[in-house]
């Protein structure tokens, strides 16, 4: 990777990589610009197989404001189109690469910020982090952001988060399936590095596989999803880490991956 960007951070240590929204000033607002960055980079992370987990970080006092508003007041159609187009693709790019993405959220994310939380993988939040689909509350619904977060907790919950924009606590959030770990903020970093090396001891052509199929399946019917995943399985348990880890558990040892 080369970390050529102006709004985004990137840290490596192992097989994880940190992305961090670095607009600070602008509570991670997603501007196009940088919707663009966070999209390329989770991209060409996608292409390096000797990286197995991403953690998704804010920098600031927020984990990020949703979609940026001085940029989009006043614009035309064709910016609407392109700048809703543009954040759905960073949010189908967030599911179709093969490395797990972990939200670490510090603070508040509200929006498109909580759609990014409902999107990615696995979330961890801090006590104090809060989640809000407000746009009700400026004549513009979250729209978009509702398709993440429908797929993410109950409809109940969401309707009423959709039609009041009133905020949920990290433990609300945790309750209705949102978040999966809820630490004292000054723990979250260091409780989503530990949930990123859990899923990086993995294989990671086996969890990129289990990853495609999970997101497949969801949207299907119960007889289809067992089509397609018994499909998976066979396919899966052909491949050489298959056969290690199979081995390894029979054997009473480590399995010694052979594929990134």
């Amino acid at each position: 990777m080369t970390p050529t960007y102006d709004h985004i951070l990137l840290d490596r240590y192992g097989a994880v990589v940190t992305v961090t929204m670095n607009r600070p000033a602008q509570r991670n607002a997603l501007s196009l610009a940088h919707m663009r960055e966070l999209t390329d980079a989770l991209r060409e992370i996608g292409q390096d197989r000797s990286l197995r987990a991403v953690i998704l970080a804010g920098a600031g006092p927020a984990f990020c404001a949703g979609h940026d508003l001085r940029e989009m007041r006043g614009a035309d159609q064709a910016v609407y189109e392109e700048t809703f187009a543009v954040c759905t693709d960073l949010m189908l790019t967030i599911q179709r690469i093969p490395q797990p993405v972990i939200a670490a959220v510090h603070a508040l994310a509200t929006a498109a910020g909580c759609q990014l939380v409902a999107t990615c993988d696995l979330v961890v939040a801090a006590q104090e982090a809060s989640f809000a689909t407000p746009g009700v509350k400026i004549g513009l619904f979250c729209s978009t952001p509702m398709v993440a977060l429908t797929r993410a907790v109950g409809a109940k919950i969401a309707m009423e988060m959709l039609l009041t924009g009133q905020p949920i606590s990290a433990q609300e959030a945790k309750a209705a399936g949102l978040v999966n770990r809820v630490v004292p903020v000054d723990e979250v970093m260091v409780a989503a590095r530990a949930l990123a090396d859990q899923v990086a001891g993995a294989s990671g052509a086996v969890v990129g596989m289990g990853k495609a199929a999970f997101y497949r399946q969801a949207a299907m019917s119960t007889a289809d999803a067992y089509a397609l995943t018994s499909r998976v399985m066979v396919e899966n348990a052909q491949l050489d880490d298959a056969q290690e880890g199979m081995a390894a558990f029979v054997e009473k040892r480590h399995p010694q991956w052979r594929h990134a």
